[in-house]
């Protein structure tokens, strides 16, 4: 029988459901699984090649192709070098990645509320049926649009999704993930001031420091000045310092609300109307729309933009960092400017067309993320309005009562907007707990690896001293918020009872203390077995052709560096 642990929280035994007279929820509440994980040591699967081996037998070539080479040298269609595989038998790949996958934790393995801002949540598994269909699986991108209409009418009918959720007249499904669609916004908002002759003049971005760092990091990159504005003793960003620095150097303002603090703005009209009225766009953030939908939209704010990570509101998997799928809604004013090519419909069915040319340059070829948007949609239609609404709104009741949870938990703290509600996530702090203990942030992160659980500390920089922000959204059950908020608790009072026990973990985890600078430079670090072998173990291997920055692109800003989760 596996151990398990409780820990007693009488204001969760007042809360106990209606009818529950044997008390099992209080003998269950705040119940943490025992859990230990696998650690293989397990090699790249380079280091698995074995000549002789092979996992497939290649098939050789067919009559078509034969007579379709026959009047070509073979030497024209043959490789000079084979291709630099590991070969490896099918058994051996089985356990490599099975092996591997018992050492990950994800979304379909823990309770995964701690990446607050990137937002794990539930993925339908029916929805890979219908990804897996060969109308999707096996789509080229080079195929005749006349072949692909059952796949163009679901990108379509996305779109009109958007449309509705958002309120903006037009939709472009290209880009490949958050940070894609903002440089999108960004390049787009270029184009219309290019348009009006007022590009050279308006060189300025305004964000906040509680938006997602990609504002700031692609306005930067499209070669605009920034200037972040700070919240006031509310948490709200500054209204006065906006309306200070707004001018017709403003090119846009981009903005999230609620911010990564999880505070909604009720005056944000009053910000859209400090842009406008010089001449600015104003671009909303709403990568994160969990506790948004069915009930505000960019459009009634005033937004001229807007874009949402698909793989966060919409359910679609982070799928390790990318391909992801972002979307991007735009007004008619702003549309003529999105990237392209634009999904038409016409005599002959749906079609691409060229952006044309105020369009901004595309930001990924062809259709975009496929796989991803079909499962966005597949989520949205099998929720239908009233779905997607109550999404919100559990989204909101599930944060505010882990906020409830946490609130006596010695040595946590959350800063702004005191006593009220937050929408659908938290940035707490742990700043007096280590004052008091020694023990940060990102050690008690790793201390809840050994609980099975993930913990994300927050965006740099750290406004928020020894922050950890809790997103639990729609996907999780009482039971298991009960659960992580149990975690949680635990930590802290180990950080109190035994400090060292924290500050040594993970001690059940795969991987155990990590390089912090090893991790954090860049020149440390080795993508590819190629890049490891070349730069570890100093083998030379001849040297492509390299992108070459243009003339005047602004040169990287990198903040300190901090340990993280």
């Amino acid at each position: 029988m596996t151990d398990r642990t409780t820990i007693h929280d009488e204001a969760a035994d007042r809360a106990a459901p209606a009818g529950d007279a044997d008390g099992r929820w209080q003998a269950r509440k705040g119940l943490r699984r025992e859990y230990h994980a696998p650690r293989w040591d397990e090699p790249v699967i380079f280091e698995l090649d074995d000549r002789g081996h092979r996992g497939i037998a290649v098939p050789g070539t067919d009559d078509a192709l034969a007579t379709a080479l026959a009047d070509a040298p073979e030497e024209a269609v043959r490789r000079a070098d084979a291709p630099a595989l590991p070969r490896i038998g099918q058994s051996q790949v089985l356990r490599h990645y099975l092996r591997l996958s018992q050492e990950t934790l994800g979304a379909d393995l823990n309770v995964d509320i701690g990446q607050g801002t990137c937002t794990m949540k539930y993925s339908p598994k029916a929805n890979e049926r219908f990804v897996s269909a060969p109308g999707s699986a096996r789509l080229h991108p080079l195929q005749h649009p006349s072949t692909v209409q059952g796949v163009l009418e679901i990108l379509a009918g996305l779109q009109d999704i958007l449309r509705e959720v958002s309120g903006m007249d037009a939709v472009c499904l290209q880009a490949g993930a958050g940070s894609a669609a903002i440089y999108a916004n960004v390049k787009t908002v270029q184009a219309y001031h290019r348009a009006r002759g007022e590009h050279e003049q308006r060189d300025e971005i305004i964000t906040t420091v509680f938006s997602h760092p990609s504002n700031a990091a692609t306005a930067r990159t499209a070669g605009y000045k920034v200037i972040t504005l700070y919240p006031d003793e509310t948490g709200f960003p500054d209204l006065d310092a906006l309306r200070g620095a707004v001018s017709q150097r403003t090119a846009a303002l981009f903005i999230t609300n609620p911010e990564d603090t999880g505070i909604f703005n009720p005056r944000i009209t009053e910000y859209v109307e400090a842009v406008h009225a010089v001449g600015g766009v104003c671009v909303y953030d709403q990568a994160n729309a969990n506790g948004l939908l069915g009930i505000t939209r960019a459009r009634d704010a005033g937004f001229d933009l807007c874009h949402f990570n698909l793989h966060k509101t919409f359910s679609t998997p982070h799928a390790c960092g990318g391909p992801a799928a972002g979307a991007i809604g735009a007004t008619d004013e702003l549309a003529p400017f999105l990237p392209g090519p634009r999904l038409v419909r016409g005599e002959d069915g749906l079609g691409w067309e060229d952006g044309g040319a105020t369009a901004t340059a595309s930001v990924r070829p062809f259709y975009g993320v496929v796989p991803n948007l079909v499962r966005a949609y597949a989520w949205a239609r099998a929720l239908g309005g009233e779905g997607l609404r109550q999404v919100a709104e559990t989204a909101i009741v599930n944060n505010n009562y882990v906020l409830a949870s946490l609130a006596d938990v010695d040595g946590l703290s959350v800063p702004y907007a005191q006593g009220q509600h937050r929408i659908e996530q938290v940035r707490y702090s742990w700043a007096e707990l280590t004052a008091e203990t020694g023990v940060t942030s990102g050690e008690i992160g790793a201390r809840m690896a050994d609980h099975g659980m993930h913990y994300w500390t927050s965006h740099h920089p750290y406004v928020v001293p020894e922050p950890v922000t809790l997103e639990p959204t729609e996907s999780y059950s009482r039971r298991e918020l009960d659960e992580y908020v149990a975690a949680i608790k635990q930590t802290a009072h180990e950080a109190r009872t035994d400090a060292e026990l924290v500050r040594a973990a993970p001690h059940r985890s795969s991987i155990h203390t990590v390089d912090d600078e090893a991790v954090g430079d860049p020149d440390t670090w080795a993508t590819s077995w190629r890049a490891y072998r070349r730069k570890y173990e100093g083998e030379v291997f001849p040297e492509p052709e390299r992108w070459q920055a243009p003339a005047g692109l602004p040169l990287p800003q990198r903040p300190p560096k901090a340990k993280h989760r």
